[in-house]
């Protein structure tokens, strides 16, 4: 087999793992804030229990990108290419991580009257499924164009975190007792903010392949 076709064989097979593992994360963030609205400890143990798939997953797409490395010796594009989709892989692991925390605070709530209506969250997880769903169209297509839009969505989502911050610091002052409960469900927004970082952090890295140069959509 010609050297340039096998690479592009395996360029081809990490882009379809790192899909896989992009889907695979946004449909655990899903549903470990499904386990929390629902209150649903089920949902939520299977959330946790499922982090090793996610785990070793990553472990593969590592593996490969090294594999690439070491035998087809890619320059330029091309190794901006493997580059950017190893760290891809690795922010899409810390997400998967960030999935098992919400449901780990799903646990810990049980089954205890919420405090509030669960109403910022889900708008937050929908945001965050969005610029998921983005970020993995736009490694297919090396579009830098909607990469870099994906920091619009994630200013929409700190607005959120900030009045839900503020929502949460007010019935921690006016009620000592939830403020237990009101500190896990700050968590969960934290949380959710830190996944919308990921994704603009996803974003660079499709930026970078596209243009060989590194933003910071975060700022």
């Amino acid at each position: 087999m010609p050297t340039r076709q096998k690479f592009d064989e395996d360029l081809e097979g990490l882009r379809l793992n790192i899909l896989d593992l992009g889907k695979m994360v946004n449909q655990r963030i899903v549903l470990a804030v499904e386990s929390l609205i629902k209150q649903d400890m089920e949902i939520a143990k299977t959330v946790i229990m499922g982090d090793l798939a996610v785990n070793e997953l990553q472990a593969m797409i590592e593996e490969k990108c090294i594999l690439i490395i070491a035998t087809q010796q890619p320059f330029a594009r091309d190794l901006r290419k493997v580059v950017a989709g190893f760290k891809i892989s690795i922010y899409l692991e810390r997400m998967g991580d960030l999935s098992v925390d919400i449901a780990k605070i799903t646990v810990r709530i049980g089954e205890d009257q919420l405090i509030k209506p669960l109403l910022d969250i889900p708008r937050m997880t929908v945001l965050v499924e969005e610029m998921v769903n983005l970020g993995l169209q736009a490694y297919v297509q090396e579009d830098c164009k909607t990469a870099a839009e994906m920091a619009a969505i994630d200013d929409e989502i700190d607005e959120i975190y900030s009045s839900v911050f503020g929502e949460l610091l007010g019935i921690m002052m006016k009620n000592p007792s939830q403020v237990t409960q009101a500190n896990h469900l700050l968590f969960v927004c934290r949380f959710l903010e830190r996944l919308g970082d990921y994704c603009t952090n996803i974003a660079e890295e499709i930026i970078y392949i596209c243009t060989g140069k590194r933003l910071n959509l975060n700022e």
